[in-house]
């Protein structure tokens, strides 16, 4: 069913103890750096060092599989890909035809926004919109302008990877008829703040405005940050995520110049995305967006809202290495994953769930793996480890929110999401248990925490704690 938003949207109005104390620190980063194993804990729930603890009271996902959290979740676990071919004359002689799309069927922008709204904004941006309106509304946030100290406390915090490539091409051509058939809303369309920028002008959000665009990490990182600014009392409550939607043939073609993407399965869509399988041969490219409410846990106890997850540690790394390809040793995946459970004060042998970045290339893949063994150690077996990628593609700088979304999810209700079209790992991956084909169950009477993690481009990695909430 197509959304409108339009329709009752909100009307808006803008010395040497210090050395020695440094050399301590020092050398506790690197035993934490050099040892793969730390002490095994309980895994009670967290306070995160004495920071505030943050929580999820909120959340809004249009996908390809699905334009509500629930139908996203259904057919996550149901196994299903919902990748098909790309139709018109500008994609036939390309290497690959298949990608992860949003129909009219599922969200018609047109009905959503008026003609007017729709100049402003890119099509990633509307998304944005849409899922935040589903996520506002399930945290019961929606401050009216007049609430000056909740609307100043509310912060806004979603990236976008890629602009429209197609809007910049379609105002070139426009410029060679004319200076004046330039639209002025052009710049603001490209501007990767502007998912954010809109949506705090929407809804009258004074609290932090900041937007990542860090490629394919752009939506962990915004979750990450939000939690951060939230930790250290910049905000009470903060809108995060990520948008995309950046697929045209010049977009396509790029990345098949890049070899990056799959094209062995142009003739069975639904096959072409598969993680961790020995078939793999590249990424495939989805739009959409999923937006979370992160809120203060005791601003949300005080309102009675909905907890849906805890947010427990947020971990950062660069590979420094190249400019698309991941370190070869995995450390920039090993570290922002260790740098995460650290942030939660956690232990490997806490986690129960990885959610991998996993696109479905050769490369990225085993890399991830690797390092995930390195990390864990002897704990890896008992760690589950899917990619949900197969199902929907590979968002780009939507993909670490949306997938946070599930694995959200996979905390609250005990479910594990599967690995589409995953039939066969090869040796250089063995060693984990992957969750094929079919969700399973989070077995254990522990509490259930996992990681998120996304990499980038320009070796760019973000990885997310989250965990189950509990007293």
């Amino acid at each position: 069913m197509a959304y409108q938003l339009n329709s009752d949207r909100p009307k808006m109005m803008s010395s040497g103890g210090h050395s020695y104390c440094f050399q301590r620190a020092r050398k506790s980063l690197f035993l934490l750096l050099r040892n793969h194993e730390h002490p095994t804990s309980s895994a009670k729930y967290s306070t995160n060092n004495g920071r505030r603890r943050v929580v999820v009271t909120g959340l809004g996902v249009v996908s390809p599989v699905g334009c509500n959290v629930e139908t996203a979740w259904r057919t996550i676990l149901s196994g299903q890909s919902k990748i098909g071919s790309l139709v018109g004359e500008h994609y036939d002689k390309l290497p690959c035809r298949v990608a992860a799309t949003i129909g009219t069927d599922q969200v018609d922008l047109e009905k959503c926004f008026t003609k007017t709204e729709l100049k402003t904004m890119a099509r990633a941006t509307a998304f944005a919109l849409i899922a935040a309106r589903e996520s506002l509304a399930l945290a019961g946030w929606t401050p009216s302008i007049e609430d000056e100290e909740s609307c100043q406390r509310t912060g806004v915090a979603i990236g976008m990877g890629m602009v429209d490539l197609m809007d910049i091409c379609e105002t070139n051509e426009a410029l060679k008829k004319g200076y004046n058939r330039v639209s002025p809303f052009f710049v603001p369309r490209i501007l990767p703040n502007m998912p954010a920028g809109q949506l705090s002008i929407r809804y009258g959000f004074r609290g932090p405005n900041h937007a990542v665009s860090t490629a394919c990490a752009t939506g962990a990182h915004a979750i990450g940050d939000a939690f951060r600014f939230i930790q250290h009392g910049d905000a009470d409550v903060m809108v995060c995520g990520g948008a995309e939607a950046c697929i045209s043939p010049l977009a396509i073609a790029g990345f098949c110049r890049l070899r990056a993407l799959s094209t062995a399965f142009n003739d069975e869509p639904t096959a072409s995305s598969r993680p961790f399988d020995e078939r793999r041969d590249g990424f495939v490219m989805g739009e959409g967006s999923a937006i979370f409410v992160l809120e203060e846990l005791e601003h949300a106890k005080r309102r009675g809202a909905q907890i849906y997850a805890e947010i427990l540690g947020y971990g950062l790394s660069g590979d420094a290495s190249h400019l698309t390809a991941p370190r070869e040793d995995g450390t920039g995946a090993l570290l922002a994953m260790r740098r995460a459970i650290a942030d939660g004060g956690l232990t490997v042998a806490d986690i129960g769930y990885i959610n991998a970045h996993a696109t479905s290339t050769p490369i990225g893949d085993a890399i991830e793996a690797r390092s995930i063994r390195t990390l864990f150690g002897d704990h890896a077996k008992s760690v589950a480890v899917s990619s949900t990628k197969g199902a929907h593609g590979h968002l780009l700088g939507a993909a670490g929110n949306l997938e946070a979304l599930f694995v959200v999810m996979a905390c609250r209700h005990g479910e594990l999401p599967p690995t589409v079209n995953l039939q066969k790992v090869t040796d250089d991956m063995a060693g984990l248990h992957y969750v094929a084909n079919r969700s399973e169950p989070w077995e254990g009477n522990r509490r259930r925490v996992a990681l998120k993690n996304s990499f980038g481009f320009g070796g760019t990695n973000a990885c997310l704690c989250i965990g189950e909430y509990g007293e």
